[in-house]
């Protein structure tokens, strides 16, 4: 496995940095596991001035510099192909600063220019048996983030937590209150957007860890999610072209729409309190309007018969879910909704010439004002939307019989 480590190439020569250089933490993990990085994230560790030497490397190298904690002498060097961090020691020695990480998997560091590895917590043991485990209850009480991360790093590397560092989190699970919510969120979007995060969250939501932002998440709610992941299979197969509206993102930091379906499922069913919780975790606007418009779209796919919809109702239905489709179809199909029944909204939302998903407007709201000698005003939009259904009903197909039907619209109205 050290040979592993003897094959990371710095994006500079090691020739730069000074005898004491260590890497360590998750560079070193990835490396024993044979686990590739793209891109490349390196974290080194030196006895004194990291700010000053990464700062003079930067500047050799013309890549980007950033200090990250001055009082802490933490700086980061920004290439085209991944980072680099600079830190110096916590501590008196480099056991010392080992022995400060969150879990043991984590605190194994490699000395450059020896090639050889220090591991007093034996890490190297643990990666071997697959399972994360704390260095210390007080390291998790240091920062409650790191109780979330044992479930993200987890569901990365398919790894068991180990039973007492579980039983310590659920002990500690409380201090997550004081974490940042932008924080939470980070380290949740990862398990919310990787079918093998749904096992971990699971764990997370039986240890405690999610009950401070998700009040209302039951099991029930949490076996939802996995049967999201289910229902992407399912739908994947019978309909290939979907798989890739499933990683669009709407515009928030990392999560895509597989990913808000999931989160549907965890947060209240009220679109109001829903809404509350998402800001509370600092998620996007265009996140929780993902989410809340899924939650008021579910209900008329779960509660209503589909085939009984009309064209009318399948056009507002459209209209409103937009590009939120793919999210309320997952969400309703692991809610229970059966495919055979949506089928043919999905073959209309898959069909770009689809006049009822698609609508494509014989006339313009300029053409009635400007052939029926109309003001501007809200009924403008009305004879547009009611000339639209009559398109897809099959009423109209010509411009010229848009306008004429508006006007007999007019006519009867007046009349």
């Amino acid at each position: 496995m050290n040979d592993r480590l003897s094959h990371l190439k710095l994006p500079f020569p090691q020739a730069w940095l000074p005898a004491d250089a260590c890497l360590v933490g998750g560079t070193v993990r990835d490396a024993l596991l044979n686990r590739q990085r793209d891109p490349f994230d390196f974290d080194l560790i030196l006895e004194d001035q990291a700010v000053e030497l990464a700062r003079e490397i930067a500047n050799r190298c013309q890549a980007g510099f950033v200090v990250l904690d001055a009082e802490r002498d933490m700086a980061r060097i920004v290439f085209a192909e991944g980072t680099v961090d600079f830190a110096r020691i916590e501590g008196e020695s480099l056991e010392q600063d080992l022995h400060r990480r969150d879990f043991t998997i984590n605190a194994i560091a490699h000395h450059l220019q020896s090639q050889t590895l220090i591991d007093p917590l034996q890490g190297k043991q643990d990666l071997e048996a697959r399972v994360i485990k704390m260095v210390s209850p007080q390291n998790l009480r240091d920062d409650p983030l790191r109780l979330l991360r044992a479930y993200r790093q987890a569901g990365q590397l398919t790894f068991t937590i180990d039973e007492s560092t579980r039983e310590s989190i659920r002990e500690i699970a409380p201090c997550l209150q004081a974490v940042a919510a932008e924080r939470i969120q980070t380290e949740l979007s990862y398990l919310l957007a990787t079918s093998q995060g749904s096992f971990y969250l699971q764990q997370a939501w039986e240890d405690g860890v999610l009950s401070p932002w998700f009040p209302n998440l039951t099991q029930e709610s949490v076996e939802k999610v996995q049967q999201i992941d289910t229902a992407k299979e399912i739908l994947s197969q019978q309909f290939p072209s979907l798989p890739p509206t499933w990683d669009n993102n709407v515009g928030g930091e990392s999560d895509s729409l597989q990913a808000l379906a999931k989160l549907a499922c965890f947060v209240s069913s009220s679109p109001e309190e829903a809404e509350a919780q998402l800001m509370a975790l600092k998620y996007s606007r265009a996140e929780i309007r993902t989410v809340t418009n899924t939650l008021n779209l579910l209900p008329r796919l779960l509660e209503e018969n589909i085939a009984e919809m009309t064209l009318r109702d399948q056009y507002f239905f459209f209209q409103d879910a937009g590009k939120v489709f793919p999210v309320v179809l997952l969400t309703a199909i692991a809610k229970g909704l059966s495919l055979e029944s949506v089928q043919p909204l999905i073959e209309r939302y898959l069909n770009s010439n689809d006049p009822v998903a698609y609508p494509q407007p014989l006339v313009t709201g300029k053409d009635l004002l400007r052939s029926l000698d109309l003001s501007p005003s809200p009924q403008i939009g009305e004879l547009l939307t009611e000339l639209q259904i009559a398109v897809i009903e099959g009423k109209i197909k010509t411009p010229r019989e848009a306008i004429a039907l508006a006007q007999s619209w007019l006519e009867q109205e007046c009349g």
